[in-house]
Parts: structure tokens; C-alpha cells; sequence
């Protein structure tokens, strides 16, 4: 009987290994916090009194926790109007940039018809295309319309697709099997039934992944209900985010304006979190290849 004889590593060549690997933590560590440090220092702020920001020099911590920011601070642009506006935007804009998205996608990757690389070049080079080039005319066309101070103009376009999305959404169905496809036909599914049945379940990273980016563009958005929007009440919170510094300008408000951020961050932030898996194997669909 042959014994079987395991050789280990040297203890000299473990070493150097091991402090390679402490050196990468404390490296990705450090990195981290500098990252969390902004945010550490805005809930700091978010929870001192007004002597406190005022002193010299500042302190990281506050010396008493003044939870009251959390609600004089959001009165002060009529937070909750904002809320509601700003959410009615980014829900609707975000349900028509993903059916509309994957709808498109969809047609380019798995159905065949003439001209169907052309229409993709086309929208490819239109992702170059900055889309301050039609801000002008759209503004013009609402305005025909009668659409200005209304949630139209920033709800609209949502639902004639993004290039960015298409292609993305694209991209994550040429990864899919061809014979899923054929399968379905030859037990008489339509394109409509293999789309909404077998494609959208397969795909759930990259409509999560289009709903996470057109959450985050459209709640964040400042430039569009800046130019569409007039009366007050139909601000979205990035309008009165950045009014709140401009009316408070003599005074220090700057824990009742960071009080409000905060809040105002906390959606986007959750969604993130809670769909992250998703949103990571949606991007890697950007580097799959196909016909």
C-alpha cells in the first residue's frame, strides 16, 4: 500500500500571502470610510441645534440630539406635497421605462425583421446624442400643447424608451437560448405570450435593473420640472431641495436642510439595497455578445 504523502505550503511563503490579503483589507477599509465619512458627517449635522453649527471650531459629534430637525426641517418646503409629486412622477416614469424598454428590446433581439440592425445602430448612436439638443423644441411642443405645469412633460418621454435601457435590455436577451423561443411557437405561443410568460421571468435582472436607474434618474431629476414646472405646489422634492438653501440663506438652516436630505435620499437608497443582486447581474448583461 502506497501512503500518500500531502505536501503543504511553506510557513515562509504563507507569510507573505497573508499580509497581502491584511494590506487589502485595511486598504478596502479605509476606502469605505471615506465613502461613509460624508455620510456620517450629514447625519451629525442633520442632528445638532443651531449654537452647535455655529461653533468654532465644529464638532464631529453633536452635544445634544436634537431629533426636532427631522420635523421643523421638512415643513419648511412642505415636504410632504413634494413627496407625493415627485413620487407620482418617478412611479409612472419609471413603469413606462421599463415596459417600453424591454417592449423595444425585445423586438430587436427575437424577432426578425428587415432593417432590424439599422434600428439598432440608430438607437446605439443615439445614446451619443446629448438630450439638452431637444430641449428647446420639446419645451416649444408642450408649451403648443398647453402641457407646461403639468407632470406630462416629465412623465412622457419615460414611455418612448430609453436607448441606454434598450440596449442594456438588449443585451440580457440575446443571453437567453434561442430553442426557448422555438419551443414556445411550436406549441402555438404567441410573441406576446413568450414575452410577458417566459421572457419577462428569465429577464428579472435587467428590468430591475432599468427600474432601479429610471428610480434614481427620475427622483433625482432638477433640469426637466425646473423648466416644466411654475407653481409650487406642483414642485418635486429636487426643486425644493435646492430652493430650501436659497430661502434660507441669511439664517443657519443647515441642520434643517440636511434633516430633509436625508429624507429625501432614503428611497432611492432603500430601493438599492433591497434589489442590489438584481441590479449587479443586470450590468453584467452590458458585456454579453450576440446577433
Amino acid at each position: 500500500m502506497s501512503a500518500v504523502v500531502t505536501r503543504s505550503r511553506p510557513l515562509s511563503s504563507r507569510v507573505p500571502l497573508r499580509l497581502s490579503r491584511i494590506a487589502w483589507y485595511a486598504l478596502c477599509v479605509l476606502l469605505a470610510i471615506s465613502m461613509l465619512l460624508p455620510l456620517v458627517w450629514m447625519v451629525s449635522i442633520s442632528l445638532k441645534s443651531n449654537g452647535d453649527i455655529q461653533q468654532l471650531p465644529p464638532s464631529f459629534f453633536p452635544k445634544e440630539f436634537d431629533w426636532q430637525n427631522y420635523v421643523v426641517g421638512p415643513a419648511k418646503i412642505n415636504f410632504f406635497r413634494l413627496l407625493l409629486n415627485t413620487a407620482i412622477v418617478t412611479l409612472l416614469s419609471t413603469i413606462g421605462a421599463v415596459v417600453s424598454s424591454m417592449v423595444v428590446a425585445y423586438g430587436l433581439s427575437r424577432i426578425s425583421f428587415p432593417g432590424r440592425k439599422l434600428w439598432f445602430g440608430i438607437i446605439a448612436f443615439s445614446v451619443f446624442v446629448p438630450p439638452v439638443i431637444g430641449l428647446i423644441p420639446l419645451q416649444q411642443l408642450y408649451i403648443n400643447l398647453g402641457l407646461i405645469d403639468t407632470f406630462v412633460p416629465l412623465i412622457l418621454p419615460a414611455f418612448l424608451a430609453s436607448p441606454i435601457f434598450v440596449y442594456l435590455a438588449r443585451q440580457y436577451f440575446l443571453s437567453i437560448p434561442r430553442y426557448i423561443d422555438e419551443s414556445a411557437m411550436l406549441d402555438g405561443a404567441s410573441h406576446w405570450t413568450i414575452f410577458t410568460r417566459i421572457m419577462i421571468p428569465l429577464t428579472r435582472p435587467a428590468w430591475i435593473t432599468i427600474a432601479i436607474l429610471a428610480f434614481q434618474f427620475s427622483w433625482n431629476d432638477y433640469l426637466n420640472p425646473l423648466i416644466y414646472l411654475q407653481s409650487s405646489d406642483n414642485f418635486t422634492l429636487a426643486i425644493g431641495m435646492a430652493s430650501f438653501i436659497g430661502d434660507h440663506a441669511g439664517d443657519s438652516a443647515y441642520n434643517y436642510y440636511m434633516a430633509t436630505n436625508l429624507l429625501y435620499m432614503l428611497p432611492p437608497l432603500a430601493l438599492f439595497f433591497l434589489a442590489q443582486r438584481y441590479f449587479m447581474e443586470g450590468l453584467g448583461a452590458l458585456g454579453t455578445t450576440g446577433k
